[in-house]
């Protein structure tokens, strides 16, 4: 093979004390690039060796020193506390009860206590000031109605930054607890930008500057009780970004003041995946401004000194969206993304910045985020790092990125040279990809594809989180799906319906539980949207309903766009109607129903819906003529090699695509696409076993075999 796909386009983790090793492993994984893991540093050994060097900072988490002299500079965020039942007329709360002491501290400073707020949670009312008294951590309730339920909502410091405790509760870390400064404090800013000021100064020889993001964590609550540590996480919330100054800031450019219970949301929080109140898009808006204001200072810094801002797309990421309207304008070098999965491959790819680089797992770490062991007895990193190379390869040649790398401690990886075989294969392949990526993008079928959520394209490519923080969600499934098939994919919200964006569209997915972003919620009432996706269907296009898409309670069906789907969902009101009989019919295309849902409330509106699978005598998924389009219903969706093949095939079936004409393979579990510019397909072998496929081309089939998980690239 060529030499050239033995070298370049991969970051390494150096690791001081780990010379021999990491330049060992440099040239057998092709680096031309060595970082340093957090919280180390590489030595002059490493960096004087020739390679480009990234150096990482996390500019919020470095400076402890400065926390302790100016705690008021400290990230804060409101916490509400566990509902607990009068008895009597007086009721004493201790709002930090169940709280992870060492993650969050009482602000009770005179600047925050006008925000605190108790509420009687059985009338959901505030109590007035006079009827509640705080002291000595406590907070005593006056004029208590017996048995109701109480809350107190109050502001907190947080005194652990969230990704350090995670890496000493997890990892065992015994280093010093990291605090985190707010750069909205006027002198906290003023000291972050001096500092990264003299850290250029002081690493010469860094070329890129690894921004490990930038001010504010997704939010992460910790418990007291180990049974539940875990007591909320939402990867896309800004809750962790309040503080009694950006609420000031927020009345005095809203003109409206925002309270405790605009967060706290009668305790269930601003969760993601529920459509937002008007307070949280204004509140999202003002720090997304705020955060890219801010960013832009620091990259102009960078700037300065010569050398390159890429920013790591995780961790402290929130008000930095990369589809967000700010991100473009804040002048990045480069966007660094781990991901586990196709779909995050997918959102990176598309950010708009000059180079995009994912972090391949799993992390070097001894283990994993789900607590299995990696590099550490019992684990298998080899066939971990496989496993997420099958689902990153697929949107890779769908959308090839610039950079691969891994991260953590490479002095782990010693004892598991089957791990370090799989990472230098993995890069070859990476290399071949694209090459061919740069001379032109694969084939793809004329079907253009809009996903339709509450939050449009701010959240292309992803819902809150990684798969596994979102896999009950079955658009986070489909979106999976979609990341390595040949169509066109965007994500529009309700408002882009409204105001036309179908034109450009052949097929719109959408996706959710009732009240959920994702179905849309209260959206649904728009008169004018059902219009749109109406008119949009009968003129020709395909609606795809999945779960209980356009579900909102008030009309005459469940589905407002049941017309369309042929399918409705009985929420106890038709129990005494009478129901369709139907036949069920084999489908035109290849059918998974495993991963269908078994929803027993399902029921026919006209009779005219074909059945193509059911359960317990209801139908799971229909397919329902309307003028000349058709109105697809799936009870559920799950991604697997089956259920992406059939979802491949109902669009191509939906548009008048003919499987040929995309050079497909016969099976579910071999992926292919094919590269005009170069006249080469490239073929892979989804399963960990020998393969044998006929891959379908304009010109004949061609018979392969293939070896376990193999690239093959083919020139026709």
């Amino acid at each position: 093979m060529d030499q050239k796909y033995h070298q370049g386009g991969f970051t390494l983790p150096g690791e001081a004390g780990y010379e021999q090793l990491t330049l060992e492993l440099a040239k057998k994984w092709g680096a031309d690039v060595i970082r340093d893991s957090d919280g180390t540093k590489l030595s002059d050994e490493i960096v004087q060796a020739g390679y480009s060097i990234y150096s990482t900072i996390c500019i919020i988490r470095q400076h402890n020193a400065f926390a302790a002299e100016h705690p008021d500079s400290q990230q804060q965020t409101f916490l509400c506390s566990e509902p607990v039942v009068a008895t009597g007329d007086t009721l004493v709360i201790d709002p930090m009860d169940g709280f992870f002491g060492e993650q969050f501290e009482l602000n009770d400073t005179p600047d925050a206590m006008p925000y605190w707020q108790v509420y009687d949670r059985t009338t959901n009312t505030e109590l007035p000031r006079d009827c509640w008294q705080y002291a000595d951590g406590k907070v005593t309730l006056t004029g208590c109605t017996p048995w109701h339920e109480y809350t107190v909502s109050f502001l907190c410091w947080r005194i652990w930054e969230e990704i350090n405790m995670y890496n000493h509760t997890t990892n065992s870390w015994t280093s010093e607890h990291l605090r985190q400064l707010d750069p909205r404090h006027p002198s906290a800013w003023e000291y972050l930008q001096k500092w990264l000021d003299d850290w250029c100064v002081e690493n010469p020889d860094t070329d890129v500057v690894r921004l490990t993001s930038l001010f504010y964590n997704f939010v992460w609550i910790f418990g007291a009780d180990m049974r539940r540590r875990n007591q909320y996480c939402d990867w896309a919330s800004y809750d962790f970004t309040v503080s009694p100054a950006a609420l000031r800031a927020f009345e005095e450019e809203y003109g409206y003041a925002l309270t405790a219970e605009d967060f706290i949301n009668q305790r269930k929080l601003q969760v993601t995946h529920m459509p937002p109140t008007k307070a949280k898009l204004d509140y999202m808006a003002m720090i997304q401004r705020f955060v890219a204001e801010k960013a832009k200072a620091l990259v102009d810094i960078i700037h300065k000194h010569g050398k390159q801002a890429y920013v790591f797309y995780d961790d402290s990421w929130v008000g930095m969206e990369p589809y967000g309207p700010y991100f473009a304008k804040v002048g990045f070098d480069g966007l660094i993304k781990c991901v586990f999965s196709g779909y995050e491959c997918r959102l990176c790819a598309n950010a708009q910045v000059p180079t995009h680089e994912i972090r391949f797992h799993p992390y070097l770490f001894p283990v994993g985020l789900g607590g299995l062991p990696t590099f550490a007895e019992g684990g298998d990193p080899a066939r971990d790092a496989w496993q997420y190379w099958q689902h990153v390869r697929r949107a890779l040649v769908r959308q090839s990125v610039d950079r691969i790398g891994l991260g953590g401690y490479l002095h782990l990886t010693q004892g598991f040279p089957e791990f370090n075989d799989a990472i230098e294969t993995m890069a070859i392949d990476f290399r071949r990809i694209k090459e061919l990526y740069s001379h032109g993008a694969p084939l793809s079928g004329k079907c253009r594809v809009a996903v339709i959520h509450t939050w449009g394209s701010l959240r292309s490519w992803t819902l809150s989180g990684h798969f596994h923080e979102t896999d009950k969600h079955a658009l986070i499934h489909i979106n999976e799906a979609l990341s390595g098939l040949p169509v066109e994919v965007s994500y529009l919200s309700f408002a882009d319906v409204e105001a036309g964006a179908l034109k450009d569209v052949d097929v719109v997915i959408n996706a959710g539980c009732a009240g959920d972003a994702w179905s849309g919620g209260d959206a649904w009432k728009s008169d004018k949207l059902v219009e749109e996706l109406t008119r949009f269907v009968h003129e020709g296009g395909a609606f795809i309903g999945v779960k209980e898409p356009s579900a909102v309670s008030g009309y005459h069906t469940f589905f407002r766009m049941a017309h369309v789907l042929g399918i409705d969902k009985d929420t106890g009101a038709r129990v005494c109607h009478g129901r369709w009989q139907y036949e069920v019919t084999d489908a035109p295309f290849a059918l998974s129903t495993e991963g269908l849902g078994k929803d027993t409330a399902l029921y026919l509106t006209d009779g005219q819906a074909t059945v193509y699978s059911d359960f317990a005598g209801v139908p799971q998924m229909t397919v329902h003529p309307f003028g000349k389009g058709h109105g697809v219903y799936l009870s559920d969706f799950t991604v697997t090699p089956e259920s992406t093949r059939m979802l491949l095939e109902m669009l191509l079936h939906l548009t008048g695509v003919e499987a040929k004409e995309l050079y497909l393979s016969d099976s579910a579990h071999v992926e292919t696409a094919y590269y005009p510019a170069d006249a080469t397909l490239v073929v892979l072998n989804n399963r960990e076993a020998e393969t044998q496929t006929v891959v379908s081309t304009p010109n004949g089939e061609i018979v392969l075999k293939l070896a376990p998980m193999e690239t093959r690239l083919l020139t026709l």
